[in-house]
Parts: structure tokens; sequence; C-alpha cells
């Protein structure tokens, strides 16, 4: 074992290590040193585990150890303290930190830059920053919180203090933002405890074959392995699923793989290096089969059933519909008609941090110390209580033996709804009777979590002489891939947001989820409503053009209004529509007058679940004896600033400092809220931390203070079961607890390429100014991708491009000025007006871009990703750094 003898922070280390190990591994692994991130190892395209080596920002995750041998590395926590302070600060109260994974790379960059140019441009910011993505936040407050700091170190400003008030409507910097810019912050792959053990997985190499065998011989021989566990060791249901129970936690022999990201044995080692190792070594015989890798082939006659088990009679997992009056005879009637057909791509949801988990069994020291009284699993999952169902199902265990809890998640975005590795790695703990901790790579990530639905839309729109819309007539197919996930709520969402954010008074929509050997889709920001938007945008705009009218009147026309009938037939209230509108207006205009190509397109987006199922918020604020309070939720804060923002609440409710609460997330708190998903958690949540709340200020009201009242426990709930199924027959629906409304204006400058971006948003009540324009930045960021650059190629059921490289993300030197406008139409249900809008963000970019880009040279575009654009053009023709 070669030993690699370097300087780290000042200080000589000699680290043993293996062949090909990386410069990343040894301050991870051989040092604890854990502020450089592994978001995707060894490819070194992130930017996460950047580091200074001998005073040169470098990748530590591309760099063979044997190359840093006798070098001088230097981490974020090495930085001098002042340094490290400025930064924390400027990028809290630049709400620059979202889920927080990918800023002490940034920050290290930001040091190096700094140390070169102490006041660069914001352009020079951006370039600088080539080689990191960050997929939060847009990257627009990651450079303003830089130029913060660039100011702030040149003696040219203070360093401010950010508002403290805690008050509804004003920027309290994010909850434990400062400990996350300087990595002080722990993932899961940052914990580390005595004799714990490392996991790996065997993936499917066929996305369709029959497993014949498994020859662990190998693998078990390998000094240091220490269980290997399969289908057989399972000792409850294997098949999992959040809606569905289709998904196997392991293919057993004789079963078929669906996909190339099934799970075949787990393996715990002494490290991680051993059962990375070992995993090469087992061997599994394959029948290979001819895969379904299209809906065509999936729906064929006489195709083979993916999922016999479900006793379908063919590859459908499910079908939505809607209709509302007489499409066919409006549509014969109306003035102008356009129909077309668009689609959508396979998107790969790229949160920087990949999936990881920790298990420490009954009698084993846990993260906290303390002798673990039940099985506890460390989870980054979207929702805790799912994770603790179908883990309870998986093992057999009762709900008060095991127990769930959320560790910082490093982005998610839809992506970690669904079991990843909680079941495998909690397995591994329970036979060997040891803590496990089980971190998949990046290309092992792509492959196993699901993607956003590729779907293809055909649809006709009529209007009248006047441009009032008649009838939209719509039938889609979604590819869902191998297994269920949430593909059946997301085709329902597509068809009922198919009219887009108009008034129809004739609505005729079909879609279906179809099972193929393609990569697992299900939810995704967005959730099959952009899918639809792009769809019925363009539509909207070709019926402008027919008609010789403005685009922009065309859709205060027609949009949604209070008593207006959604798609779905649910009456409106608190529409904030036309007034987003109106405040794109002056901007729409000076562009025009201008001579710019313009895009224009609407928005709206549900707020909860709904259709049939209840949305739950369900908090609880506990009084701790050194006078904290600990706010308990079941929602995860996966980096949209959650935990912030119920923080706010409770504040303006009782009055108490927000410097006192501490969040937590964790099935032993009996808040129970289901998924963090459908934009719900502020609205849900929120709702049940003012619930809480208020009987806290009763009793501070009553004379009694925090002191008085430790021990206590104070719980909020809020239910909203009101909703009815998309289709039934209900004569005056409510599909969903709440909507949000967008506008949003493309600009393209003289060669095509995009120059600003104008969003106004209706958000009901403004929580946090900064964090709410950082999240809206942020999914701009990713509906710019979506429209220009991003795809995961999927050919014969294999991903083609498993890197984050490859897949598209855009970096900060690509991105436009945004504009981001605020109407605030009070939602009743929601705390303080509030709505979600976590999802509602990128809805309309895609179709914004497209309709600029055919107002710039003339070609409809229907398909996504615009790649042959002049705007993708900028983006592919600019050096990936």
């Amino acid at each position: 074992m070669p030993r690699i003898e370097l300087t780290v922070n000042g200080s000589p280390r000699a680290v043993d290590t293996h062949e090909g190990a990386t410069l990343l591994e040894v301050l991870r692994e051989g040092c604890q040193v854990t502020s450089p991130k592994d978001g995707c190892s060894p490819t070194g395209q992130c930017g996460c585990c950047t580091v200074l080596v001998d005073g040169q920002a470098k990748v530590a995750c591309a760099m063979p150890a044997a190359n840093a041998a006798h070098r001088n590395i230097v981490t974020l926590e090495g930085v001098d303290e002042h340094s490290r302070k400025v930064f924390a600060r400027a990028f809290s109260v630049s709400a620059a930190v979202q889920c927080g994974f990918c800023i002490p790379g940034i920050v290290v960059r930001a040091h190096h830059i700094l140390k070169k140019a102490p006041l660069p441009t914001r352009a020079e910011i951006a370039q600088g920053l080539g080689a990191h993505i960050c997929r939060c936040t847009g990257y627009v407050k990651i450079v303003d919180a830089i130029e913060l700091a660039s100011k702030v170190l040149a003696g040219q400003c203070d360093l401010p203090d950010g508002d403290w008030s805690g008050k509804v409507g004003t920027s309290l910097p994010k909850y434990e933002g400062e400990e996350l810019a300087m990595g002080d912050r722990l993932y899961i792959d940052d914990l580390f405890l005595p004799d714990m053990l490392h996991g790996a997985v065997v993936l499917s190499q066929h996305p369709r074959a029959r497993v014949r065998g498994i020859d662990l011989t190998a693998a078990r021989a390998l000094p240091g392995v220490r269980a290997i566990v399969g289908a057989a060791d399972v000792p409850g249901q294997r098949w999992q699923g959040l809606i569905y129970p289709d998904w196997p936690l392991f293919v057993a022999v004789g079963e078929e793989t669906r996909y190339t990201g099934d799970i075949i044995v787990a393996i715990a080692a002494d490290t991680r290096h051993i059962a990375r190792r070992a995993a090469e070594l087992v061997v599994v015989d394959y029948e290979v089969l001819e895969p379904l890798t299209s809906t065509a082939q999936a729906l064929a006659a006489g195709a083979p059933l993916l999922h016999p088990e479900n006793g379908h009679a063919d590859n459908v997992l499910s079908s939505s519909k809607t209709k509302r009056g007489d499409a066919d005879a409006a549509l014969a009637k109306s003035a102008h008609v356009v129909t077309g057909t668009w689609s959508t791509q396979f998107i790969e949801h790229a949160f920087l941090e990949p999936e990881a988990c920790l298990a420490v069994p009954r009698g084993i020291a846990d993260v906290d110390g303390a002798t673990a009284q039940l099985l506890r699993v460390y989870s980054q999952g979207q929702g805790v209580y799912d994770d603790h169902r179908q883990l309870c199902s998986a093992l057999s265990m009762k709900a008060d033996e095991v127990s769930v809890t959320l560790i910082t998640c490093g982005g998610a975005f839809g992506g970690k709804e669904d079991l990843s590795i909680q079941a495998q790695t909690a397995l591994l703990a329970q036979v060997t009777g040891k803590a496990v901790k089980l971190v998949i790579d990046r290309v092992e990530s792509i492959r196993l979590h699901p993607k956003r639905h590729p779907i293809e839309m055909t649809y006709t729109v009529g209007c009248d002489a006047e441009g009032m819309l008649t009838a939209v007539k719509v039938r889609l197919i979604g590819d869902k891939g191998a297994y269920a996930s949430v593909g059946s709520k997301v085709i329902e969402r597509a068809c009922g947001h198919a009219t887009g954010a108009y008034d129809v008074a004739n609505v005729d929509i079909e879609g279906v989820a179809v099972y193929t050997n393609n990569p697992p889709c299900g939810a995704m920001r967005g959730f099959g409503a952009n899918q639809s938007g792009f769809a019925v945008e363009s539509c909207v705009d070709m019926l402008a053009e027919k008609l010789g009218m403005d685009a922009w009147e065309i859709r205060w026309k027609n949009a949604l209004q209070d008593g207006s009938r959604f798609c779905s037939g649910q009456m409106l209230n608190a529409v904030g529509l036309k007034a987003t509108l109106q405040k794109v207006k002056p901007h729409y205009d000076a562009a025009v007058a201008e001579g710019k190509a313009v895009g224009l397109a609407c928005g709206i987006k549900n707020v909860g679940i709904g259709n049939g199922m209840p949305d739950i918020g369900r908090a609880s604020l506990t009084i701790e004896k050194d006078g904290t309070i600990t706010l308990a939720n079941g929602y995860t804060e996966m980096g949209q600033g959650l935990y912030t923002v119920l923080i706010q609440m409770a504040c303006e409710v009782t009055g108490i400092d927000p410097r006192r609460f501490r969040a937590t997330v964790d099935t032993r708190d009996n808040v129970q809220s289901g998924m963090t998903t459908a934009s719900r958690a502020t609205v849900c949540g929120g709702r049940a931390v003012v619930d809480a709340a208020g009987k806290l200020r009763a009793d501070l009201d009553a004379g009694r203070t925090l002191a008085e009242l430790a021990g206590n426990v104070y719980r909020g709930e809020f239910i909203y079961d009101k909703t009815s199924k998309l289709g039934a027959p209900v004569e005056n629906p409510i599909t969903h607890l709440s909507f949000g409304y967008a506008t949003q204006l493309v600009i393209l400058d003289r060669k095509g390429r995009i120059e600003r971006l104008v969003a106004a948003h209706d958000v009901g009540r403004v929580i946090n100014p900064k964090l709410l324009e950082g999240q809206l930045e942020g999914s701009i960021h990713m509906g710019l991708g979506f429209a220009l650059s991003e795809e995961l190629v999927v050919e014969g059921g294999v991903i083609q491009n498993p890197t984050l490289r490859g897949i598209g993300v855009l970096r900060a030197q690509w991105m436009p000025r945004i504009d981001i406008l605020f109407v605030e139409e009070a939602e009743p249900e929601g705390p303080f007006g509030a709505k979600g809008v976590g999802e509602i963000g990128l809805l309309p970019t895609a179709p914004a871009v497209a309709n600029a880009l055919y107002r710039f040279d003339g070609i409809r575009r229907t398909a996504l990703p615009m790649k042959d654009s002049p705007a993708a053009r900028f983006i592919s023709g600019k050096k990936m750094q």
C-alpha cells in the first residue's frame, strides 16, 4: 500500500492509500478533511473538490495522489480566518447558498480569483467560475457574494451583518448559511464513525436481461469484505415504490432486469476502495434480451410485458383524461386552428451530492455519540416518512424499531423522492451489526435515479376571429421508463395543465404513461407541466401570427383570472396572472420598439399534490432547557430555504429571535407530512408552523417565559383534503390546493443570443425576498438548460453521456441577465398569503425562448433541446472549463 507524504493546511501528513487513489481520497478518507466535496470523482467536472495545490486552484478528484506528493495543499479549512469570515458572511447575506454542496469549492476558487485580481468585474467572476457547476442558484447570487467579498477584502465597504429581525418579508440569512459556505455543515459522506464499514452496489449491465446466476466467489475472497447481500437476504417486501410497489430492491436470479440501474447485490467492506473492488469481482451471468426502448415498441401488439406482476394486459402504467365541453365541435367552428406535435427529452437532475446513506444498527454508537436504541438510518431523501414506511416494509421491522433522520441534502429537484440505496445500506448494517455508509459515484447516480419524462404531445388549438381561445385537444404519451415512481402523477399533471394559463371552455385531453426499458422517469421540477407548457405556449404564438395579433395581447385576452376555470375544471381565485403580464409589458414594449426578437410565455403550476390525495403539514416547536427552540417538520430542506422561511413564520407569530431556533427532520418527532414535492412545503409546512407558533404565543402572552416553558412541545397541523381526481364527474371540482402564476419575457440580441430574461411571478406573499429571487434564478437556469443544452442521451436503453459535462448543465459564464419581478396576490390557504414557487420558475422559460427564436429566424422549433438554435450554438461554441 503506497504512502503519500504532503502538507495539508500547514501540517505535514503521511497517508497510506491504494494504487490509483486521487488527492481527494487522500484528503477525505486519509485526513478526514471534508470541505472538498465529491460530486463527480474522478472526472473533475463539477468543481466541488477545488483546493489549492502550491497556490494554484485544482480539482482534487482528478489529481492522482502520487502527483500531490511533497506538495502544499490548502483546503477551505486552511484559508486565513479573516478571509473565511468575509466569504462566509458574504455568501450568507447575499443568499448565495442553497443546498450548499458546491459552495466550499467555489469559495476556494473565489479566494484564488481575488488573490490574482482583487476587484474583478462580474463578467470576470463568472468566467472564473467556469470549472464549477451550481444546480441551485443560477449563479447570480454567487457572483453577488464574490463581488461583495472582493469589496470588503479591498477595504471598499464594511462586512454587512444581515437582517436578523426574522420578520416575514425580510431577507433573513439562510439557516446555517455560513456553516454551509465554509463546509462546516456535514453531509452524509462527511460522517465517519468508529469501525464503520463502507458499501458498494453492483448494477445491471443490460437494460433487459434475465439473471441466470451470480458468482460471488472472488468478491467474498477479497480481504476486508464483510458481507454481500442480494434478493434472498431481504427479510420483508423486496418490491417497493412510492405509489406502486413495482421496483425490486435487488433483482433475483431468474428475474429480468428492467434498466441499467437495477441493483444486483450490495457489499460491505472495511474501506470504500475494497467494497468497490469487490463489486468489480462479482460475476453475473445474463441472458441478454431485446429491450423495449420506445413507447411505440412497448405499445406494439405482442410486446413482452415488462411488469406482468401488476396484472396489466399491456405496458401502460396509467392513463389520464379530462374533458369539458365539445372540443371537436368548437374546433370545427373556430376561425383559426393550429396543430402540431411537440417533444421533450430525458433530463438528469444533476443534484451535486450523489446518493448516500448511513445506517447504524441498534447497540452501536450513532452520529450523536449515543448508543442507538433502534436502527438509525441517516437519509438525504425528499421524504423521510416515505423512506421510513418502505424501510420497515423491506426489513420486516415495526415502526418503532427504525428511525430515519434527514442529514443535509445536497440538492434533489425531485430526484431523491424514490428510495435509492437506503434499504440496501440498512440491510448491510443489520447483517453485519456495524454502521455502514454507502455512497455511490456520479455515473452510478445518473444510472440509478429517475429522470424527467420525455413526452410526445400532439396539440390542436383553435380561436375565434377576436383571438379568444375556443378549444384545446391534446394527446400525449410519456416514456415512463422501467418503474412507476410517481410517473402516473407526472402524466396526470401534464394533462391537467395542458391548456396552460388560459381560460378555455372546450377541453379534450388524454395522456398515457408507458413502461419501457429506459431509465425510470419520475418527479423533477415542473412535474409534467413544463412539458405541456412548451407545446401550448407555442400554439398560442402560432394563433397570434395567424390573427396578426400581438403576442402580449392574445395572452392578455385569454389569461386566467378570478372566476376562470382551469383545465381541470377548477374555478380559480387569487389569480395574479394578469398582474404578471402587466409587470413585463414595459420591458416587452421597449424591446419590440428596439427591433429585438422577443418571446413571451405564461405559466401556471399547482401547489400541493391534490387530485384526490391529501396535502398534510405537521410541525412541532420544542422549548429546550438552554433557551433554544427545536423546530421539527416533516418536509426536507434540500436547498430551497425551507428551514429559513419556517423559522421566519415562527418568528412573525411569536416575536422570538430567529437565532434561537434549530431545525430538524426526524421520524422520531412524529410530524409525518409526506413527500417534499409539488411546491407544497412552504404552504403546508408553513401553515403547521403558524399553528404551533400560535399556541406558543398564547403561553407567552399569558406572561410565561421560555425558561418556564422548557420541555413544552407545541404541535401544529394543516390538512387539505378537499381535492378530487382529474376527470372525476364533479360539477365544481377542486383538483389542487392552490396555484402560482408567471409570465416570462426572453430578449435576444442581434446574433440570436439570449441577452436578458424578465420573470414576473405571482408568489402570493414574499416571505424572504433574496431567497425567493435565488429560487427563481435557479429555476430559470434549469429552464434554460431544458430549452437549449440539456439532454440525457439514451440509446438502446443505455445512457450514452453519464457525466455532468456530457448532460449539458449551463455554467456561470453562459447565463444572461435575469430580472425578477414579484406580484403578491395573496392565497387564502397559504401562510401569510404565500404560494409555492419551487417549480413554476422554469415553466415559461423554454417556450419563451422558443418563441423568441422564432421571431429571430422564422424557425418554429418543436423539439427540445433546441441545440440547432443560435442561442444554443453560442453556448456550445464557448470552451467548457
